[in-house]
Parts: C-alpha cells; structure tokens; sequence
C-alpha cells in the first residue's frame, strides 16, 4: 500500500496512510455504466439480427452474451426457420444433439428446416414427431435417409408445401408415399448426380406423375428419367410451371414434338445440356465429359475413405477436448449449448 508523508518543522516524518474509499459512497457517487447498446433495440429487431447468425452460431454464441439475447434466442418464434446447411466445421453427433435442440426450442412452430451432410433416420423421425406444421424440408447428403423413414415421416407432414432431396438413396417407392401423404406439395427438387451412361429408368418420374399432381415446380438435375418419363410427368401435373431437366441426358427434347410441348406448357424449362453455372451444387458437376467415370458415377467416388474412418475420435467444438466417438449420439451434453 502505498504511504504519504508529511515534514514538520522537527524535522520529523509522519507516516499516514491514505484513507480507505467506502463502497457506498463511490456506488452513490459513481454512475452505473451503460448498459450495452444492443440491448435497447427492439426485441423484433433483435431476433431478425440473430437469426441471420444462422443456428449453429446462435446456440454456440450467441446464446451465451446476455440475457436479453438469451431470451430473444429461446423464444419459439426464433426456431420457426432452422437451417444447419453449412455445418463443415462441426461433427455429425454434435449436429444432431443441436438439430434436436433447436427443434424442442420451436415447440412446435417449426415451419422450415434444412439439414446438410449429417440427416439419419432417427433424426428424421425425432422431427416428423415435433413439427407437424412443417411447409419445407431440405436435405442434402443425407445418404443414411432411408425410404423407409421418409414414408413414414411424410404421414407426420401434411401441411408440407416444398420438398427438396439432393444426392440421396431415396427410391420411387418413397416419392410414392410422399405425394400421397402431402397433397399441398407445390414444389419437389429430386437431384442426382448427372451421368452420361445409357441407363434409362422412369421409375421416378411415373411415380411424381402419378401421385403429386399438384406440383407447380419440378426439378430432376441429373435423372436417367427418358421422354416417356417426361410425356407422363406433362400428362399427371397440369399446373406445372417450371421444369430443371439439365443432365438427364436420356431426355431429347429436339425429337417429335416433345420439345413444342415442353416449351408451350412450361413457363421455366432447363434442357438438358443448359448451362450449370447457376447450379447451386456446381462444385459437383463439370461440363467435361472427363468428370464421369465408366459406370456414370463422378469420378471422386473412387476417393479412398479408408483414411477417414481410421481415425475413432473427433473434436468437441465447445471445450477443444478430443473425445472418443460413441455410436449413442443421445449421450452428447445439451449443456454444451446452453
């Protein structure tokens, strides 16, 4: 501590020490600092901010800064649109854990959610049995996603309105129950890897002409659908206004009068061999021809993932610990995001 001194005319030094500041005294003097200025915006306005953090960030961040935002951030109305599509930096098991968070937070308002990579069954399932005013569900990746669960998930989605499947093992069986379950879908994205090989298989497309006859948009980017798949897709959805049929190399619109009849019905039609620079997945497709293998695969399906799944543990994004993989993802901490 330090020590103050006075000279007198002795010649002595007398040591004092300085006086201690009451606390109250300094509170009552001193104002209280201001609070944050984020936190006198509107809570509307709040919530439009941080949903455009996307949900990952949310739970992660900021969820945690104070307890206006915490409040803002566990309001359902902040969970009626999920979308965990950009997730590379996390693991599948703490994806899910969130996913599933995120959905018990919407309480049911859930109307809108896109996963990406990470979609399994049960998580499929644990959605279809919260979320029954569902209008758009996305997946992307999600080769674990079963035909099986997607029937049954569709019977829990009446009111779904947009359907979008990328890159997946769903089969026409699937389409089948999904048309039959959701009589309000308008619009249904079915993409695959395009192919050059001569397989040909309608199986798909008489499945969406027959039973999602209310379909105002189509989109089938590289089917091995043929025209007679197209001629019946015409026949069964007469309100269909724009059709994506780039890479269904099966498909010759230039013959007969196939062509005439695609571009006087559809307003929107994607040929074939149109350009895929819009394409929102264009880092999977190539013009070259080079890109696809003899069995009409691309060629990054001879990657060698041996070296991935030798590694047995992953990194808990929250603390930086390395943790040892479980196949029981239920046992991943909630507290992590809260």
């Amino acid at each position: 501590m330090p020590k103050r001194y006075t000279y007198y005319r002795q010649k002595k030094f007398v040591w004092r020490f300085p006086k201690k500041k009451n606390p109250a005294d300094a509170s009552s003097s001193d104002p209280p600092p201001p609070p944050p200025p984020w936190v006198e915006l509107p809570r509307d306005i709040t919530a439009n901010i941080l949903h455009r953090l996307g949900t990952i960030d949310v739970l992660q961040t900021a969820l945690k800064v104070c307890s206006t935002w915490r409040s803002v951030c566990l309001d359902p109305a902040m969970w009626r649109v999920i979308d965990m599509s950009s997730s590379d930096r996390l693991h599948s098991p703490a994806l899910k854990a969130m996913c599933r968070y995120a959905v018990d937070l919407s309480q049911g308002q859930l109307v809108d959610i896109s996963i990406e990579d990470f979609g399994t069954d049960d998580l499929v399932l644990y959605i279809a049995q919260r979320a029954n005013q569902l209008r758009r569900l996305r997946l992307v990746s999600c080769y674990t996603v079963s035909s099986e669960c997607l029937c049954k998930a569709a019977t829990e989605f009446p009111l779904l309105q947009e359907l979008q499947i990328y890159f997946s093992n769903i089969s026409s069986e699937g389409i089948k129950v999904v048309g039959r379950s959701c009589p309000l879908l308008k619009s249904f994205t079915f993409d695959k890897y395009g192919s050059i090989s001569p397989i040909e298989c309608d199986d798909e497309a008489l499945a969406i002409a027959e039973n999602m006859h209310g379909l105002h948009h189509l989109a089938l980017f590289g089917n091995k659908i043929t025209n007679k798949g197209v001629q019946a897709i015409l026949d069964g959805c007469p309100h269909l206004e724009s059709l994506d049929l780039r890479r269904c190399f099966n498909v010759t619109l230039e013959e007969g009068d196939l062509g005439v009849r695609c571009s006087q019905r559809i307003k929107n039609l994607r040929c074939p061999n149109d350009s895929t620079s819009d394409y929102e997945f264009c880092d999977y497709v190539d013009d070259d021809d080079d890109y696809y293998g003899s069995d009409g695969f691309p060629d990054y399906y001879d990657y060698d993932y041996d070296d991935y799944f030798a590694y047995d543990d992953y990194t808990d994004p929250f603390s930086h610990e390395y943790l040892e993989m479980d196949d029981d993802y239920s046992s991943i901490p909630l507290a992590w995001l809260v």
